[in-house]
């Protein structure tokens, strides 16, 4: 059956901001000033759905706070990619008994993808009487609504039903930094890992109209902000839904048109959508930073087909090339599962060899967690979890090896770095990026956040590089 595409009208958005008048109003009247905290966890979209989330409690007068005993209302935003995040996210909610005991008025809500999944909502309506409100990520736009009725209601909300989702204009929003920004140009996934439980908790692609996507651009680097993070499932299939001719490509080009002094980063590409011209165009457009995640998850032929991945080993390593060709001083980074079901030790090795191969400048190595309703949940798996350990341990071996390599060849040179925040610490207290997206600490005054300058790299270690601010 064809996907409909669906969008939430204005005037439906406008109801919404009603609502967190209309609450604001009631707080002015009572001479209330109430604090909400959002707890985030998972993935880059679920940061920037919690910065939605913050715009309408702000809208409603709230102020924020990261103490859940002086919390009025607590949003847990969740993530359903791995078993031991949910773990995490069940075991945090259940303190919150504490905080409740303390504040008997306090609404705690759980929201984002692990809700979206109707056993874990179950789980919830039957183990965690503590929450009071629950909405999956096809809700969100209309979190006002759902919190007032979870106010005046006085009983449990829950608002998780099958959905292939929607895409919604005008939210507000509330960014922690002035300085970086998601910025989402897309929702869902049609791609269907077997292993991934995203496009049955996220629905399916829906790209935002460029004309709107420009728009939230040029209001940020309006803004000041100068490093601009598009986000997306698979940002490489971006517009085919549209019916339009403008694709990632042709959409970068269009943010790299606006004037001043900013970066353009993105994530995530799915290798089977990573094209020549995408290449090209990153070479080209002066604002695109010469960074690309591109995961791959295994180096093995095998294992990728049964993961329904769509390309070969040989395949990705022909776009690695090709990347490269374009741009000699990429930074490429991946995602490898280890222990997928039915890999033996020869096709793990053979993800060691396209590590090997491709020497990544950072790798983010998972073991294979089991998802409900996926496919791979499933299939036969002989291999036991001491196994998967002890490759997982070889590749987190490998990985560190070569970023600690890639980073000594730092040593000595001079890049140009956006200084993007503090560290907390004394020394090295402040935190910056290469363009290729390279945690750099240096020291310095404050006022350098925010600015692009030059730092000299005088060491550096797996995880980090450390530096010197240039004298101009």
């Amino acid at each position: 059956m064809a996907y409909e595409r669906k969008e939430i009208s204005i005037d439906s958005i406008r109801r919404q901001e009603d609502i967190c008048r209309d609450i604001y109003e009631k707080f002015v009247a009572d001479k209330a000033r109430p604090l909400a905290m959002v707890d985030t966890y998972g993935c880059q979209q679920n940061e920037a759905d919690s910065e939605k989330l913050r715009g309408y409690l702000a809208e409603m007068g709230y102020a924020f706070t990261q103490d859940e005993f002086e919390a009025d209302v607590i949003v847990v935003n969740t993530c359903a990619v791995r078993e031991h995040a949910e773990m995490r996210v069940l075991g945090n909610v259940g303190q919150l008994n504490h905080s409740k005991k303390q504040r008997p008025g306090q609404i705690i809500a759980v929201c984002g993808c692990m809700v979206q999944q109707e056993h874990m909502t179950e789980k919830i309506k039957k183990s965690y009487p503590v929450v009071d409100l629950v909405f999956g990520p096809h809700e969100l736009w209309r979190f006002p609504e759902l919190l007032l009725k979870t106010m005046t209601g006085h009983k449990r909300v829950f608002a998780a039903e099958k959905c292939d989702g929607y895409v919604a204009e005008g939210m507000p929003l509330k960014r922690d930094s002035s300085v970086k920004a998601w910025l989402s140009i897309m929702y869902g996934c049609n791609n269907f890992c077997t292993y991934c439980v995203v496009p049955y908790v996220r629905g399916r692609e829906r790209s935002r109209r460029p004309e709107d996507i420009v728009a939230e651009a040029r209001q940020l680097v309006e803004s000041g902000c100068k490093d601009i993070t598009l986000l997306g499932q698979n940002v490489n299939s971006y517009g085919k839904d549209l019916g339009s001719d403008v694709d990632f490509a042709d959409l970068i080009r269009m943010i790299n048109d606006i004037p001043g002094e900013f970066l353009i980063r993105f994530m995530t590409s799915h290798p089977k959508d990573a094209t020549e011209k995408l290449f090209k165009t990153m070479a080209e457009c002066e604002k695109c930073a010469h960074q690309l995640h591109l995961p791959v998850q295994s180096g093995n032929d095998r294992v990728l087909k049964a993961m329904n991945r769509s390309y070969t080993a040989e395949k990705y390593l022909e776009q690695v090339r090709l990347a490269r060709k374009y741009m000699p001083d990429i930074v490429l980074t991946t995602d490898i599962i280890v222990g997928f079901p039915g890999e033996t030790d020869e096709e793990f090795e053979d993800t060691i060899r396209l590590c090997d191969e491709v020497r990544y400048d950072a790798m983010f190595t998972f073991i294979y967690s089991k998802r409900v309703g996926t496919p791979a949940a499933s299939m036969p798996d002989a291999a036991t979890r001491e196994d998967k350990q002890r490759r997982f341990d070889k590749l987190l071996e490998a990985a560190n090896r070569v970023s600690a390599e890639k980073h000594a060849e730092y040593i000595g040179k001079t890049v140009r770095v956006l200084v993007d925040g503090e560290t907390g610490k004394a020394e090295y207290n402040l935190s910056s990026r290469t363009n290729g997206g390279r945690l750099v600490h240096l020291s310095g005054d404050k006022s350098l956040i925010g600015k692009f300058i030059d730092v000299k790299i005088t060491s550096g270690n797996t995880w980090a590089l450390y530096g010197k601010v240039e004298e101009e």
